[in-house]
């Protein structure tokens, strides 16, 4: 966002959450995964949030006035109804504490300012260690890795492994699709294609 001062120099004027509790719509796409009230699971991408409100494109859109159940990377679990069905998704509206949506605020102002910075994405996402870590991480080519799992989030895991595939292959780990995002001392970082679903999600999980 752009602002001139008075002495008519342009300067970079971030995002302020208080500008955002205000039910100020951010463009931002984040990947997630939504449940109707069917309990049925689909994955969907925001268009744009609102500490009050979130637009998705998706695939399967629910009825007007339908419960929905939705979890969002960097946002996490949020609850809501359909509130209107604009083309290719629909649009929540978010049922949420005071303190929920101050909370929202100040996530959807970090990635504003994320974006317009230019800033790394981070990690966001609670991260737990398996139980069970061993995996075998298997590439297109039907070359198989053996790795160690160092943790997991929703959006992603660390691999201890003594190769590494190069940046950007696409793979899946166990039965898990995804790409590969980062190098680190004594293994790598894969991003899943899509979050883990809640339910999965916990140290005896499997991947």
């Amino acid at each position: 966002m752009m602002a001139q001062n008075s002495a008519g120099t342009t300067t970079l004027r971030l995002a302020q959450a208080s500008d955002l509790r205000r039910h100020q719509r951010v463009p931002v796409s984040l990947l997630g995964r939504y449940m109707l009230s069917d309990r049925r699971e689909y994955p969907c991408q925001t268009v744009d949030m609102s500490p009050g409100g979130v637009r998705l494109t998706c695939a399967v859109v629910g009825e007007l006035g339908e419960r929905v159940v939705l979890y969002l990377e960097h946002i996490g679990r949020i609850e809501g109804v359909i509130a209107r069905h604009p083309k290719g998704g629909f649009a929540i509206q978010l049922s949420a504490t005071p303190r929920k949506r101050d909370k929202i605020a100040s996530q959807l102002t970090w990635l504003a300012n994320r974006e317009m910075l230019g800033l790394p994405e981070g990690r966001t996402h609670e991260r737990i260690v398996p139980k069970q870590p061993a995996v075998v991480v298997r590439l297109e080519s039907g070359r198989e890795i053996k790795a160690r799992v160092i943790d997991i989030s929703m959006s992603g895991v660390a691999l201890a492994s003594l190769s590494a595939p190069p940046l950007g292959t696409t793979l899946t780990i166990g039965s898990t699709p995804g790409k590969l995002v980062r190098y680190f001392e004594g293994g790598f970082g894969v991003q899943f294609m899509l979050p883990l679903s809640p339910d999965r999600f916990h140290e005896g999980m499997t991947l």
